[in-house]
C-alpha cells in the first residue's frame, strides 16, 4: 500500500522562515487528509515541496519508501498531481481542450479515440460535461474552480493535492466536488490530500486532518482527535466547540475569544 510521509522540513523565503520542523506520520492509500490551519501557516509551501515546485532547506519527504528529492522531474509529475489554487489556461482554449491537455501531458500529443473518451468521462463525472466546449474566459470563478478539478482528475497518480479546490463554490457544489474527490481516492486507491479553512468540511470530508501552524505540525489524526485538540483553539485563537449532527458527523461551532 502506498504511502506519503515528511519528516523535519524546513523552508524559508530569504530571511523568512515559514516551515521549521514541519513533518508528518504517513498517510495512506485511499484515504483524504484535509491540511487545516490559518492564512500564512504554509500549507501552500508544503504543497509546493511534495510536488517539487520548490525544494527543501531540510528534511525528507517519502513516497512509498522512496525520497522524492531522488526522483526526476518526469516521475515527480507522473506520480504527483498538484492541483494550485488558482485557474490558468489559455483563454482560447475549450474546457475539453485544456482537460486534454492535462490528460496528455505525460503522454506525448496524439489523440485517439480512446483519449477523447476519458476526457468526455471525466467531465461528466465531475459535473462539468455541459461546459465541455464553453471557452475558459467566458468561465465564473467557480466553474473555473471545478475544470481545475478536472484536469487534476484526468491524471492517474499516486497523490493528489488540492489547495483550496471548493474555495470559490457555492454550498452545493462545495459538497458535490468533495464526494468526487473523496470517492476518486477511494476509487484509485491514491493518496489526497487537500488544504481547507473550512472546518465542517473538513470534518465531513477527510479521514484524517493535519493542523499546520507557526511552521510546524501542530496535531494529526482523526478529525475527532485533532478537532477536540486544545491546539485548534490556540492556533486559530478562537474558542471551539463540538458537537455531534444527526448524521453522526462533527459540527464545529467557533466563537472569538
Amino acid at each position: 500500500m502506498i504511502t506519503l510521509s515528511a519528516n523535519d522540513l524546513g523552508f524559508a523565503y530569504g530571511t523568512h522562515p515559514v516551515l521549521d520542523g514541519a513533518g508528518f506520520d504517513p498517510l495512506q492509500a485511499g484515504k483524504l487528509t484535509a491540511l487545516i490551519g490559518p492564512n500564512a501557516a504554509g500549507k501552500s509551501t508544503l504543497f509546493r515541496l511534495i510536488a517539487g515546485l520548490a525544494k527543501p532547506g531540510s528534511g525528507t519527504i517519502i513516497l512509498d519508501g522512496t525520497d522524492l528529492a531522488i526522483l526526476s522531474t518526469r516521475e515527480r509529475l507522473k506520480r504527483i498531481c498538484f492541483m494550485p489554487q488558482f485557474f490558468a489556461a489559455n483563454a482560447a482554449l475549450t474546457v475539453f481542450d485544456v482537460v486534454m491537455m492535462a490528460h496528455k501531458q505525460l503522454k506525448g500529443w496524439r489523440v485517439s479515440e480512446s483519449d477523447m473518451q476519458a476526457v468526455s468521462e471525466v467531465l461528466h463525472h465531475s459535473g462539468i460535461g455541459h461546459l465541455a466546449e464553453a471557452y475558459v474566459s467566458d468561465l465564473s470563478g467557480g466553474q473555473s474552480q471545478m475544470v481545475s478539478v478536472a484536469q487534476a482528475l484526468i491524471r492517474k497518480s499516486d497523490v493528489y493535492l488540492f489547495d483550496e479546490p471548493t474555495s470559490a463554490l457555492d454550498l452545493h457544489h462545495q459538497l458535490d466536488v468533495l464526494s468526487r474527490i473523496k470517492q476518486a481516492m477511494i476509487t484509485r486507491q491514491s493518496i489526497g490530500i487537500m488544504a481547507l479553512h473550512d472546518l465542517n468540511l473538513a470534518a465531513r470530508f477527510a479521514d484524517h486532518l493535519i493542523l499546520l501552524g507557526q511552521g510546524r505540525i501542530l496535531a494529526q489524526g482523526t478529525p475527532q482527535e485533532v478537532l477536540r485538540s486544545r491546539a485548534i483553539s490556540e492556533t486559530y485563537g478562537v474558542e471551539i466547540e463540538i458537537a455531534t449532527g444527526p448524521r453522526e458527523d462533527l459540527i464545529v461551532h467557533a466563537y472569538a475569544s
